[in-house]
């Protein structure tokens, strides 16, 4: 089995740290570069991401996704994620259905609740339905994509009787369980038979084979056999050359980027330096730093799947350009020679 690498993004615009202003008009189109470039450098997988802001514009993955399948013949195609709890599950299959069938089945979703919270409100949805929305619209997702024809019963819209859901591509395409890593999110991938895909920040690898080893209690419990199924890691990360200057550069960017959020603190670098090391969660480093961190956490966790959001907090396009060569050029391969074959779950 082939260990998959590869990069995602939410696209970035407006004013970076050295004074370019990028629209969000640009921000799409340099999206569709970084998609092209992935493909290129032989990179098996590209995310999509769904934000709502100015900074991170590009609020419709499905349509981006239906761009890039008409523009590429290899590279797997995917949300990453769709927030599921403020979208509709049909519109989303068949938007992501159009994309599977002009790929030739390259596509794939999943389905999260989102980091954030600005699609509720935008569309119309009380966050006090956070867990209701979700857990209604997955099995709802799921059954579509299950059938042609699908009924369903639901506290939150009028029954479906047999309603016929088109376009289908010539097989089911795969949802993953999208999470930030609660056991919750976790125990319910596993019981539902769903791969499940990590947002990891931080953390330890130690952590991460723990939760890895809860999801596949609860797949062995509920029946399901984990090696089908799968485990991706999705967390930021950079490459360069020069290790130092890869973390200097990154950190800068992820520092403006969470003090623009207005979410997190920004981390000073003695709060930082942990997760930028050996042992942490954020893959900002040289080529080899960073196939031999990807190595070691798979050997804790057994995940199929790695990729990395490289363009935050406004990095320069080239810049991002770049990483993502190196990650097919310098990365892969090392990864590949020590891991192909033994990928688990």
């Amino acid at each position: 089995m082939r260990f998959e690498l590869g990069v995602y993004s939410f696209g970035v615009a407006g004013r970076n740290l050295e004074g370019e202003t990028v629209t969000t008009a640009q921000a799409v189109r340099n999206l569709l570069e970084q998609i092209r470039v992935a493909e290129e450098v032989g990179l098996d997988f590209f995310g999509v991401g769904e934000h709502h802001t100015p900074s991170m514009p590009v609020s419709s993955p499905a349509a981006v996704i239906n761009a890039a399948a008409a523009m590429t013949t290899r590279i797997t195609l995917s949300t990453a994620v769709s927030v599921l709890s403020t979208d509709d599950p049909i519109r989303l299959y068949q938007q992501m259905a159009t994309a599977a069938i002009v790929s030739g089945d390259r596509v794939e979703i999943i389905a999260g609740r989102g980091s954030s919270t600005e699609s509720f409100g935008l569309f119309g949805y009380d966050l006090g339905d956070y867990d209701l929305l979700y857990a209604d619209k997955l099995g709802l997702l799921l059954a579509i994509n299950e059938s042609e024809q699908v009924s369903w019963d639901s506290s939150l819209r009028p029954p479906l009787r047999d309603a016929v859901v088109v376009p289908r591509p010539e097989r089911p395409m795969k949802i993953w369980l999208g999470t930030g890593g609660s056991p919750g999110s976790t125990v319910r991938a596993g019981e539902a038979g769903l791969p499940v895909s990590y947002g990891i920040l931080s953390g330890t690898p130690e952590h991460w084979g723990r939760m890895g080893a809860l999801y596949r209690q609860a797949t062995a419990q509920a029946g399901h056999d984990a090696g089908t199924l799968g485990i991706s890691v999705a967390g930021h990360g950079f490459i360069g050359m020069d290790g130092g200057d890869a973390k200097a550069q990154f950190f800068r960017h992820e520092q403006a980027a969470y003090a623009a959020s207005g979410r997190f603190a920004a981390p000073s670098w003695e709060q930082a330096a942990a997760n930028y090391s050996p042992g942490g969660m954020v893959f900002a480093g040289d080529p080899s730093e960073i196939a031999d961190r990807i190595i070691d956490l798979h050997a804790h966790l057994g995940h199929r799947r790695h990729f990395l959001q490289m363009d935050i907090g406004g990095m320069r396009h080239a810049d991002v350009l770049r990483s993502i060569e190196l990650l097919g050029t310098q990365v892969a391969p090392r990864v590949h020679a020590e891991l192909d074959n033994g990928a688990t779950a």
